[in-house]
C-alpha cells in the first residue's frame, strides 16, 4: 500500500505541471524541468522559491614575503547570513585555536605573520572560501594562490665588462621570478636612478644605452625580500674610446619566448652592440611594427620592446632586427597570450520532480582551454552512471532523488586562473490528484526487444480502461540494487511501447509502468526484471598518434598499443585523406609505425588509426594533420602576357602556377628577358612576395624583346614559361588631343541596377586614361563615375525600379574628355522575377561599399532526391531580396552522419544557394549546415538541417549463417543468421534457399520464406544422413539483396534400423493424415523380398496377390470402357469443363510441402517410369508456393496399403524390366519447363492438413479427376499411361500415386499420363475447380507437396512420388486436343486391343 500511495503521488503531477507550463512558458531542454524564473504555483500547495546565495567578493592570487601580513578577502550574501569557512589545499582550516590566522567579521582570512622557510612552508598554497547556510546548501569560491617569495638566490650575477662610448651595455642579475619586484641596483655603493637611458628588465638585468664616461664604476644588485638584504658580487664597467678595429655587430641580449596573461605587460629584451651604433627595429609575423604611432608599444633603452595591456591579437612571432649600415642581424621570440576562464553561459536555477533527468548548462572560454569540474554543496561531483558530464562542460543528473537538492557550481580552471558560477536545484513535491477514477496497472508488460544498450518495452491497456486512447504512460526503471529510479514517458496518448536507451551491457534493470488519465496516475505494474545483452569487446583508440613529414612526398605515422585492448591486437588500419577531399584511403599495418609514400608535395593530409582484434575494428583515434615538405614548383606560371606601355617600357602579367604544382609557398618570381636579336644578353629581375605583374623600363625603341617567368619557393626555382615576345613602340602614343568616341556601348537593365559594357575607341594611337560614365533619370548629367582605362564593364547600383535612365560614356586622358556616346534604358519593375545575372565581372576599380558583418545562411532545408542524393537549399540575409549573388562570395556546405560515431564532416563549396550532395549511404540520417565566405571573412555555421536518404535494396548478404540440428529431432534443423551489414533499409523478410546439390541452378533450390526481422528459422522433415546447402537472402521495401555464401550441413544418422523404420512410419502416418486400419497382417510390397526394416511378413502368398491385382485390373478396364462410351455422348459444356481441369492439373508450378498433404495411395505398382499426378484441393486462394521440387526427406510419403482398390491402365510400346538412372527424369531435365514465379512475403504459409478419414471431406469418385498427356522420355521411347480415378470405400478419396525404385534424393521419375478415355464429371461445388482452371496461365499460388525418392544405396519400401512437372508446349496442345475429342466405336475397338496387350504385360509380370 505504501508503494501504491507513493506511485499515485509521483504520477499525479499532470495537472500540476499544466499550471507550471502556463506560468513559466518553457521547460528545460531534454529534462522536462523548469528553469529559473517565477516558481510554479498551485492553489493547493505552497512552492518554495529560489534563495539568492552568492559571493560578493572572492579571494585573488597574492604574492607576499615572509614575516609580512596577508588578507585574503571573501564575502558572501544570503538571507539568513551564511557561515564562512576556509580551506587550504582542500582541507578546512581550524581558525579557533590559531593565533596567526583569524577570520574577520566580513569573512576574510587574515594572516598576521607569514611563515616561510626552506623546510617549513605552512602558509603557501591554495585557499578557498566556503559559505554555508543551514537547510539551504553550500557554495565555494574560486581558488586563490598565496605565493611566498623564496629566499634570495642568484642564478646569474654581474660580471666585469667594457663598452664603447655611445654603445649599449648589460649587467646580469637574475634571481627567483617571485623576487624580481624586490631587486634594485647600486653604482659605487649608491642607489642607481633609472631613467629612459638606464632601465631594469623584468628579469632583473640592467641595461645601459648610449654609454658615457659617467656610467663607469662598480655595480651590484640587491634583493630585499623581507629579511636582511642580499648583495650580489660587484662588477666594474669601463667605457672605452672608439677602437681602431671596427667590432662586429652582436647581440648582447636576445628576446626569449614569453607567456603573458591578457591585460598584463610584456617586455621583449633586445640589446645589440657594434660600430657604428646599431638601430633596432621590430617585426611581427613578417610585418613591420610602427612603434611611434602605437600607444601600447614602447621602444625601451637599448631597443627592447614593451607591450602594455596585452591582448590576444598581440600573440605571434616577433623579430628583432639590428642594423648598423655594415651588417644586419636578427633574432626572434614567440609571445603567447593566455586568457583566464570566462563564462559564456552560466548555470541557471531549476525546478524538477523526483525521477526526472536535468541538465545544468555551463559554457566557458579561455586560453589554454579550461577544464571544468562540478561541485554540489561544496563537494566534488564524481561522474557516475547518474551524474554525467555531457557536451564537455554540462552536468546531467539522471533519476533525481530528494537528496540531489542543493547548490551546484561549475568551476572552470586553466593555467592562468579559475572561476566559478552556480545555480540552485529544488525538488518539488507532487500535486495531489483530482477526484475521479484512476487507471489500474498496465497489463502484460514485456521486453519485446533486448539489446546491449537499449530495451524496448510493450504492454497492454489497464483492465479499468480497455480502450486506453486517452491514457499516457510513464516507464520507471533502475539498475538492480540501486535506489535511484529514472522515468521515460510515452510520446503520445494511447502509445503502449517505449524504447529505453543508453543502458549498460550485461546489466540487470528493473522496469515498471504506470498509466495516467486526466485525474492523475494509476497503479504501477509489477516489476519486470530484464538483463541487457553482453557487448563484444573491441579495442580502444591507439594513444599518442603522431605524424611527421620525411620528404616532399612521404609522411611517417607512429602510435602505441591501445590501453583498452580487450584482447590481442591482430593488426591496425591506417586511414589517411588529403585535406579538402572526401576520399579516404587506408592501409593495413602490423607494427606501430608506417610511412606513406607517393603523396602530393606541400599538401596537408589527415591521419587516423583503428586497431583490430578478433571481434573487429575498435575505436578510431582523433585525426592528426601534417603537411608534406615543400619543394621547387613543378610547373611554370600561367597566363603570361605582355602589355607595351610606350616606346621604353613593357608590363609583364602572369598568374601563379596551378595550386597542385606550387609545392610550397610562392616567395617570388624570377623574370628573365633579352633582345630577340641578341640571345646571349639576358637580364634577370626578381619579384618578391605575391606580386603578379612587373613594369620593365629602360628598353630600346622599336625593339623586340623575349620574356619568361619562373616561380620561386624557399627550395629554389621552378620551371620557366616559354619565351614570349613583344616589340616596343617606335614612338609614344599621342596625348596631345582627347580620345575618340568609344566604338560601342551596351546597357542591360535590371530592377535596381544597370550593367554597362563598352569597347575602346577604334583609334589606338591616342592615349586613354579612363572612362567617364554619366547617368540620371531623363538626363545623363545627374551623376558621373570614372573608371580605369582597362575596365570594360560597370554595374550602376541603387537605381529606382521602372525608371527611364539616360547613360553617357566618354573616354578621357590628360588633355580632356572625348566625344560622348549615349544610350537609354528602363529599369525593370519590382515584380519582375526574370532577373538573372549573366555577368560575373571582376572589376577591381569599381568602388564597392564595405559589406556588413557576415551572417550565417538561414532556412537551410534538405530535400531527399534518392538513396544517395540530397539537395541542400538555403537563403542569405546579406543578399538583396531577390537573392542574387553579384560578388565573389561562396558557400561551404558540410555534412556528416552519427553512425558510426567516429565519422567526420565532409565539405563542399558552392557559388549558388543550393548544392547537390551525392555519394551518401542509403537509409541514413545526415545533418547539414552551411556558412558563407566573402574575402577573408566567414560566417558561423548555420542551424543544422536533417534528412534521411531513401532506402535501397540490400547490397550485402546476411552474415554469420549457421546451421545446427535440433536436439531430439534429427530431421529438424535450425538456421541462424545476422542481418546484412548494408541493409540499406528496414529488413522486411528473408528467403532461405536449400538444396542437396550446391551446383544446382538457384531456381532448383527449395525456398523457405521468413517474414519480418526474425534471425532464426526451423526447417523440418529433412532426409537423414544427407548433406544440405543453405543460402539466405534479405529483403526490404526496395527488393531482394544478394545471397550469402552456401553453408553445408549434414543431417545426423539414425541410431538403428529399427528406429529408422519407426521414424518412417511415424513421419508418414502422422502430421495430420493417418492410415486406415489395415490389420495385423498388413505388409507393404517389397518387390518380392522381405522388408529390410524388419516388417512382419504376411502369410498371403505373393503370387496370389498378383492374381488379385490382375483381376481387379480387368474389372477396372471394363468399367473404364463403359464410362468412355457414356462420356462420348456428353454435351460440349462438359468438354469445356474437362479442358479447364486439364489446364489446371497440368500447371507447371512446383511447390514445397510436407507429408501432411499427401494421402495414402490405393495401390503401389513396381515400375520406374510411372508417375501419377495428384490434385491438391486447397481452400486457401493464396498459399505460399515454392519454385523447386526438392524433397525434404525420403520419409514424407505414407506407406502403401496393399488392400486398397486401384485400377491402373498403362500402354507401352516396349516393356523394360529395369531402367538405368540415366533414363530417369531429373531436376535438370525439367528446368526448361518451370515458369517464373513471384513469392509473397506478407503472409505466412498456410499449414494445411488433408485428412484421409471417412468422417470428413469424403468426395465421390467422379469429383476426383486427373488430366494427363503424353511425355517423351529421355531416350526417345514413348511411354504413356491411363489413369482413372478411384475411391476407397473405407477411407474416402485417395490420391493416385506410383511407386519408383529407390534412388538419389533429387532424382525424379515423372512421366505424365494421358487422359482417361472419356470425359469426367465435375462437382461444381469443389473449391479447387475455379482456382485450378487458370493455374498454368495466371500462376496462381497453389500448394502441392513433393515426395522424396529415398537415399542412394539404401533399400527402401516403395514410396509414391508426386512431381508436378510441366509438359512441353507441343504436349500441352496435344493433351487439349485429346481432351476435346470423342471416341468413336472404331477407336474404342483399338483401345480394347491395347488393353489386351496391357493384360499380357501384367501376366508377364506375374509370371516373372
Amino acid at each position: 500500500m505504501a508503494a501504491e500511495r507513493g506511485a499515485r503521488r509521483l504520477l499525479s503531477t499532470s495537472s500540476f505541471w499544466l499550471c507550471c507550463l502556463l506560468l513559466l512558458g518553457r521547460r528545460a531542454s531534454g529534462a522536462a524541468a523548469t528553469r529559473s524564473g517565477s516558481p510554479p504555483q498551485s492553489p493547493e500547495s505552497s512552492i518554495r522559491t529560489f534563495t539568492p546565495f552568492y559571493f560578493l567578493v572572492e579571494p585573488v592570487d597574492t604574492l607576499s614575503v615572509r614575516g609580512s601580513s596577508v588578507i585574503l578577502n571573501c564575502s558572501a550574501y544570503s538571507e539568513p547570513s551564511p557561515k564562512i569557512e576556509w580551506k587550504k589545499d582542500g582541507t578546512f582550516l581550524n581558525l579557533v585555536s590559531d593565533d596567526r590566522r583569524q577570520l574577520l567579521p566580513d569573512g576574510s582570512l587574515f594572516i598576521s605573520s607569514v611563515v616561510h622557510s626552506k623546510h617549513n612552508k605552512p602558509d603557501e598554497g591554495y585557499y578557498q572560501c566556503v559559505a554555508t547556510v543551514d537547510s539551504l546548501g553550500t557554495i565555494v569560491s574560486r581558488t586563490a594562490k598565496l605565493t611566498i617569495a623564496g629566499l634570495p638566490r642568484f642564478s646569474s650575477q654581474p660580471e666585469p665588462s667594457s663598452v664603447y662610448a655611445g654603445n649599449s651595455a648589460i649587467l646580469n642579475c637574475e634571481v627567483n621570478a617571485d623576487l624580481v619586484p624586490f631587486v634594485r641596483w647600486e653604482q659605487n655603493r649608491q642607489p642607481l636612478l633609472l631613467d629612459d637611458r638606464v632601465i631594469k628588465l623584468p628579469s632583473g638585468t640592467l641595461v645601459i644605452s648610449n654609454a658615457t664616461e659617467g656610467d663607469e664604476g662598480l655595480y651590484r644588485c640587491i634583493v630585499e625580500g623581507g629579511g636582511p638584504p642580499k648583495y650580489s658580487d660587484e662588477a666594474e664597467l669601463k667605457v672605452l674610446p672608439d677602437p681602431e678595429v671596427v667590432p662586429n655587430l652582436v647581440f648582447l641580449k636576445q628576446p626569449s619566448s614569453l607567456v603573458r596573461v591578457i591585460g598584463q605587460s610584456a617586455v621583449l629584451p633586445c640589446v645589440a652592440s657594434g660600430l657604428p651604433n646599431p638601430t633596432i627595429r621590430w617585426m611581427k609575423n613578417e610585418e613591420a611594427l610602427d612603434v611611434e604611432s602605437s600607444e601600447r608599444l614602447v621602444l625601451l633603452a637599448g631597443g627592447s620592446l614593451e607591450i602594455s595591456d596585452v591582448t590576444e591579437d598581440d600573440a605571434g612571432t616577433y623579430f628583432c632586427i639590428a642594423d648598423n649600415g655594415n651588417e644586419t642581424i636578427e633574432a626572434q621570440a614567440e609571445l603567447t597570450v593566455q586568457v583566464q576562464p570566462e563564462f559564456l553561459k552560466q548555470p541557471t536555477n531549476i525546478y524538477a520532480h523526483e525521477s526526472m533527468d536535468i541538465i545544468f548548462e555551463c559554457e566557458v572560454t579561455g586560453k589554454p582551454t579550461p577544464t571544468v569540474k562540478w561541485v554540489k554543496n561544496g563537494d566534488m561531483v564524481i561522474p557516475s552512471d547518474y551524474f554525467k558530464i555531457v557536451k564537455e562542460h554540462n552536468l546531467q543528473v539522471l533519476g533525481l532523488v530528494k537528496s540531489d537538492e542543493g547548490f551546484y557550481q561549475c568551476i572552470a580552471e586553466n593555467d592562468v586562473g579559475n572561476a566559478q558560477a552556480g545555480a540552485q536545484l529544488i525538488i518539488l513535491e507532487h500535486a495531489p490528484a483530482t477526484t475521479g477514477p484512476l487507471p489500474s496497472a498496465p497489463r502484460d508488460v514485456v521486453a519485446s526487444l533486448v539489446s546491449t544498450r537499449f530495451i524496448k518495452l510493450t504492454w497492454r491497456t489497464p483492465a479499468s480502461d480497455p480502450h486506453g486512447d486517452n491514457l499516457t504512460y510513464s516507464v520507471f526503471y533502475t539498475k538492480e540494487g540501486i535506489a535511484r529510479e529514472r522515468v521515460e514517458n510515452t510520446s503520445r496518448p494511447g502509445e503502449m511501447q517505449v524504447t529505453i536507451q543508453n543502458l549498460m551491457p550485461a546489466t540487470v534493470y528493473i522496469f515498471r509502468v504506470m498509466a495516467q488519465n486526466k485525474h492523475g496516475s494509476g497503479e504501477s505494474s509489477a516489476p519486470l526484471r530484464v538483463e541487457t545483452q553482453p557487448e563484444v569487446q573491441l579495442p580502444g583508440p591507439a594513444p599518442n598518434i603522431r605524424a611527421y613529414a620525411t620528404s616532399p612526398t612521404s609522411i611517417t605515422v607512429t602510435w602505441e598499443t591501445p590501453l583498452s585492448g580487450n584482447g590481442e591486437i591482430q593488426n591496425y588500419k591506417l586511414y589517411y585523406m588529403e585535406k579538402g577531399t572526401d576520399k579516404e584511403q587506408d592501409v593495413d599495418v602490423s607494427s606501430h609505425s608506417h610511412t606513406i609514400s607517393g603523396l602530393k608535395k606541400y599538401t596537408e593530409y589527415s591521419f587516423r588509426v583503428v586497431a583490430y582484434n578478433k571481434h573487429g575494428p575498435g575505436v578510431s583515434t582523433q585525426d592528426v594533420a601534417i603537411r608534406t615538405f615543400s619543394d621547387v614548383p613543378s610547373a611554370a606560371p600561367q597566363n603570361l602576357s605582355l602589355e607595351v606601355r610606350n616606346s621604353k617600357s613593357i608590363v609583364i602579367h602572369w598568374q601563379p602556377p596551378p595550386p597542385a604544382t606550387q609545392n610550397g609557398q610562392i616567395t617570388g618570381y624570377k623574370i628573365r628577358y633579352r633582345k630577340a636579336s641578341r640571345k646571349s644578353d639576358v637580364t634577370e629581375t626578381l619579384v618578391t612576395g605575391t606580386q603578379l605583374s612587373q613594369l620593365i623600363e629602360g628598353l630600346d625603341r622599336g625593339t623586340e624583346y623575349n620574356f619568361r617567368v619562373a616561380a620561386l619557393t624557399i627550395n629554389g626555382t621552378g620551371p620557366a614559361t616559354d619565351w614570349l615576345s613583344a616589340e616596343t613602340f617606335e614612338s609614344d602614343l599621342d596625348e596631345t588631343r582627347v580620345p575618340e568616341v568609344p566604338s560601342s556601348l551596351h546597357v542591360r537593365p535590371l530592377v535596381t541596377s544597370i550593367v554597362v559594357s563598352w569597347t575602346p575607341p577604334e583609334n589606338q594611337n591616342i592615349v586613354v586614361r579612363g572612362y567617364a560614365i554619366g547617368y540620371g533619370i531623363g538626363s545623363p548629367h545627374a551623376q558621373t563615375i570614372k573608371v580605369d582605362y582597362k575596365q570594360r564593364y560597370y554595374t550602376i547600383e541603387n537605381l529606382d525600379p521602372s525608371s527611364h535612365y539616360v547613360i553617357t560614356l566618354k573616354a578621357f586622358n590628360n588633355v580632356g574628355e572625348g566625344i560622348p556616346l549615349y544610350e537609354s534604358a528602363v529599369t525593370r519593375p519590382h515584380t519582375d522575377t526574370s532577373e538573372v545575372d549573366l555577368f560575373v565581372i571582376n572589376a577591381p576599380y569599381t568602388p564597392v561599399p564595405d559589406p556588413t558583418p557576415m551572417m550565417p545562411p538561414v532556412g537551410v532545408q534538405a530535400s531527399i532526391l534518392s538513396h544517395d542524393t540530397i539537395r541542400i537549399t538555403w537563403a542569405d540575409n546579406s543578399l538583396p531580396k531577390h537573392q542574387k549573388i553579384t560578388d565573389s562570395r561562396y558557400y561551404t556546405v558540410r555534412w556528416k552522419t552519427n553512425i558510426p560515431a567516429n565519422t567526420k564532416y565532409k565539405n563542399a563549396n558552392a557559388t549558388t544557394l543550393s548544392y547537390l550532395v551525392t555519394g551518401l549511404k542509403p537509409n541514413t540520417l545526415y545533418e547539414f549546415s552551411v556558412m558563407v565566405t566573402k574575402g577573408r571573412r566567414s560566417s558561423t555555421w548555420s542551424m543544422t538541417a536533417h534528412g534521411t536518404t531513401f532506402e535501397l535494396v540490400p547490397t550485402s548478404p546476411p552474415k554469420d549463417v549457421t546451421v545446427v540440428s535440433k536436439e531430439g529431432k534429427p530431421r529438424t534443423i535450425i538456421v541462424n543468421w545476422q542481418p546484412p551489414s548494408e541493409a540499406n533499409g528496414k529488413i522486411t523478410g528473408y528467403i532461405i534457399y536449400y538444396s542437396t546439390d550446391v551446383n544446382a541452378e538457384i531456381h532448383d533450390w527449395v525456398i523457405e520464406p521468413v517474414v519480418g526481422n526474425r534471425l532464426t528459422h526451423q526447417i523440418q522433415e529433412l532426409t537423414l544422413d544427407t548433406p544440405y546447402y543453405f543460402k539466405i537472402q534479405a529483403r526490404n521495401s526496395k527488393g531482394m539483396g544478394p545471397m550469402s555464401e552456401a553453408v553445408q550441413f549434414r543431417t545426423p544418422k539414425a541410431d538403428s534400423s529399427d528406429k529408422m523404420a519407426n521414424d518412417q512410419a511415424s513421419g508418414s502416418a502422422g502430421k495430420g493424415s493417418r492410415l486406415p486400419d489395415l490389420g495385423s497382417e498388413y505388409k507393404p510390397p517389397m518387390s518380392g523380398s522381405n522388408s529390410p526394416h524388419g516388417s512382419p511378413t504376411s502369410s498371403l502368398d505373393s503370387n496370389m496377390l498378383l492374381v488379385i491385382i490382375v483381376s481387379v485390373g480387368v474389372i477396372t478396364i471394363v468399367v473404364v470402357v463403359i464410362i468412355a462410351i457414356f462420356c462420348t455422348r456428353r454435351t460440349t459444356s462438359h468438354q469445356k469443363k474437362k479442358r479447364a481441369a486439364c489446364k489446371s492439373v497440368n500447371g507447371s508450378h512446383k511447390y514445397k510441402g510436407n507429408s501432411k498433404d499427401v494421402k495414402p495411395p490405393d495401390l503401389w505398382i513396381h515400375h520406374e517410369r510411372l508417375e501419377l499426378k495428384p490434385i491438391d484441393k486447397s481452400p486457401d486462394p493464396n498459399p505460399i508456393m515454392t519454385d523447386t521440387p526438392i524433397p525434404r526427406n525420403s520419409q514424407d510419403i505414407t506407406p502403401v496399403d496393399n488392400s486398397m482398390d486401384s485400377n491402373i491402365h498403362q500402354r507401352r510400346n516396349s516393356y523394360r524390366g529395369h531402367e538405368s538412372e540415366d533414363s530417369m527424369s531429373t531436376l535438370a531435365g525439367r528446368r526448361g519447363m518451370r515458369p517464373k514465379m513471384m513469392m509473397p512475403f506478407d503472409t505466412q504459409p498456410p499449414q494445411q492438413s488433408v485428412r484421409n478419414t471417412p468422417s470428413t471431406d469424403t468426395m465421390p469418385a467422379s469429383s476426383s479427376q486427373t488430366c494427363c498427356t503424353d511425355h517423351q522420355d529421355p531416350e526417345g521411347a514413348t511411354s504413356s499411361s491411363y489413369l482413372a480415378s478411384s475411391q476407397e470405400e473405407d477411407s474416402g478419396q485417395s490420391l493416385p500415386t506410383a511407386h519408383v525404385r529407390p534412388s538419389h534424393p533429387l532424382k525424379s521419375f515423372a512421366v505424365p499420363a494421358v487422359p482417361p478415355p472419356g470425359p469426367p464429371t465435375y462437382d461444381p461445388a469443389l473449391p479447387s475447380t475455379p482456382l485450378l482452371s487458370q493455374q498454368a496461365l495466371n500462376h496462381h499460388i497453389h500448394s502441392v507437396k513433393t515426395a522424396s525418392i529415398g537415399t542412394l544405396g539404401r533399400s527402401r519400401p516403395p514410396m509414391p512420388v508426386v512431381v508436378p512437372s510441366a509438359p512441353e508446349v507441343q504436349e500441352t496442345t496435344r493433351m487439349l486436343e485429346d481432351s476435346e475429342s470423342s471416341y468413336e466405336p472404331d477407336e474404342l475397338t483399338k483401345e480394347m486391343a491395347h488393353l489386351e496387350g496391357l493384360m499380357k504385360d501384367l501376366n508377364a509380370i506375374t509370371t516373372a
